[in-house]
């Protein structure tokens, strides 16, 4: 009988695919999108229609950004997954494209990458470096077949994609074995693949990150195994990804892994940990304790990001990216034809104080190109209330806002994005508890999960004497910078009427505003086919 029920799966997921392929997707992405729906996001990336979730395959190439993404195309809950794909040129704004991978015999299409193969070690290359695919292959859990890594290949600037016939290319007999990250390490002249796996075949919590190496994506060999006392482990780790950064001021260099988990993030659900440490081709060994636990992220909507694969040197910089929603309530979300956002992309890097290393982020620059008009803020005492679009009002809401205080020794730094004084989103500084926080629990419709309005909060580390508060504001998110980038905060929300208020409130102690702007933004679909 398990036989029988599994060739069944298998057979289901033959007929679905060959389903898919009557009904021409291609189709469906040429029909006029609605980007104006209640809460849809207007300077994060989402898809046109149905579910997305984690970040796939992104990389640069030939003056293009890619974005994959794990993506159903036939319902807005998760469903046989696919990689849908857009492209952009600034990192702002994005042209949708068929869905690059569609679900086969082996599995559905999980997640995983793509690198600029330069020399053509794969051998796939016709008249130039070919884009090379490398992701997770997977039926149901309960189906109890394994998780396999497979290749596809791209000579047309990521348009069109074939799936390598040798597939799958490692298998380890585990059903717990996904989410591969591939980068190619000059130093040993070998491709370096970092992937979570379980500990037995039959364990479906992947709790620890393992490495291989190749020399033409094809074959690999087994290396080391990291985290099996590190970090946290009360939950599925995910999606891998190991690079290098420099630290900030100084000429030293260091490693950082970073693995998502789902549940127990830092306050429930999905999250993202971080680790540095050193790589020496083979191995990655951390500098922490086995104990402590860095977040890359203190909100509740950032998991599963990782980075941009075949960034020029000449650019030199590490681009992030997350799925901007949590696994305990991703299928609840009140949106109507679509399911699933993308943070802003960041810029990563590195910052040692205290005698610690701490993962820094702040907005890729490009994202300036969006702002309209500016709203200075002039030096000032606040004692009660500061209104800081003053007579600016943006229809959309979107803003992006830059404040620096001087650290109040009483008060706290309290703003209210808001309808009324019943419908906001609270956001801040409790300087006596060096703590930034986001509050959504009178944001707007919050019950349909029942931890969605607790409040939240990230420590801050450095600065004795001032306040910084980086904020982007979406039609129903908000992502919260401060600290130099090492308390970082994202959150979903979803107000009933757009909000159109911004207020400082000093609850009649003083606060003294040093500067600010707060800028409009634009939709980066208003002047768009998309």
């Amino acid at each position: 009988m398990a036989t029988i029920l599994k060739w069944f799966a298998v057979l289901s997921v033959l007929v679905w695919c060959f389903s898919c392929r009557d009904v021409d997707h291609r189709e469906s992405v040429e029909k006029a999108p609605v980007y104006k729906e209640k809460y849809r996001p207007q300077f994060h990336f989402s898809p046109r229609e149905n579910w997305m979730n984690n970040p796939n395959g992104m990389v640069f190439h030939e003056g293009e950004y890619h974005l994959f993404y794990q993506y159903y195309p036939d319902s807005t809950i998760w469903g046989p997954m696919h990689w849908g794909h857009a492209v952009s040129s600034d990192l702002a704004r994005w042209e949708h494209l068929p869905i690059a991978l569609y679900p086969d015999e082996i599995g559905y299409i999980f997640s995983g990458c793509v690198v600029v193969d330069q020399n053509n070690t794969s051998g796939f290359g016709v008249n130039g470096p070919p884009l090379v695919a490398i992701f997770t292959q997977s039926l149901r859990d309960e189906d109890g077949k394994s998780q396999v890594q497979s290749l596809a290949y791209s000579n047309d600037k990521g348009r069109t994609w074939t799936k390598y016939d040798s597939n799958p290319v490692l298998d380890e007999d585990l059903r717990a074995f996904r989410g591969p990250k591939v980068f190619w390490h000059e130093a040993t002249k070998k491709w370096i693949m970092s992937i979570v796996a379980s500990p037995s075949r039959d364990d479906l919590t992947p709790d620890r990150v393992h490495i291989y190496s190749s020399k033409k994506l094809k074959n690999w060999t087994f290396e080391s195994a990291f985290g099996e006392k590190y970090g946290a482990h009360a939950g599925k780790w995910e999606c891998p990804d190991l690079f290098q950064l420099k630290v900030k001021n100084t000429r030293e260099t260091k490693w950082v892994l970073i693995v998502s988990i789902n549940p127990r993030g830092p306050y429930g659900g999905s999250g993202t940990q971080y680790f540095i440490g050193d790589f020496d081709g083979k191995t990655f060994s951390c500098d922490a304790h086995p104990d402590d636990t860095y977040w890359l992220d203190y909100g509740r909507d950032n998991h599963a990001g990782v980075t941009w694969s075949g960034i020029p040197e000449s650019d030199g910089r590490r681009l992030f990216i997350g799925w901007m929603s949590n696994w305990d309530y991703a299928q609840l979300v009140p949106t109507e034809r679509w399911r699933g956002a993308m943070t802003i992309p960041r810029e990563l890097g590195l910052y040692f104080h205290d005698d610690k290393y701490y993962l820094t982020q702040k907005p890729a620059r490009e994202l300036s190109s969006l702002r309209t008009e500016e709203v200075k803020l002039e030096p000032k005492m606040v004692t009660k209330r500061y209104d800081l679009l003053k007579d600016v009002r943006n229809k959309n809401g979107l803003y992006e806002v830059i404040l620096k205080f001087r650290r109040p020794e009483k008060n706290s730094v309290k703003i209210w994005y808001s309808k009324d004084i019943y419908s906001f989103l609270a956001f801040g500084a409790v300087p006596q508890k060096n703590r930034i926080y986001v509050n959504r629990g009178n944001s707007g419709v919050v019950s349909f999960h029942e931890k969605f309005g607790n409040p939240r909060w990230a420590s801050t580390f450095t600065n004795p004497d001032t306040i910084n508060l980086h904020a982007f504001i979406d039609k129903s998110s908000i992502e919260l910078f401060s600290d130099q980038g090492m308390s970082v905060m994202s959150d979903l929300f979803f107000p009933a009427e757009t909000f159109d208020n911004l207020m400082l409130y000093a609850d009649n102690n003083e606060i003294e505003l040093l500067e600010g702007s707060v800028y409009v933004l634009n939709s980066i679909w208003q002047k768009s086919k998309q």
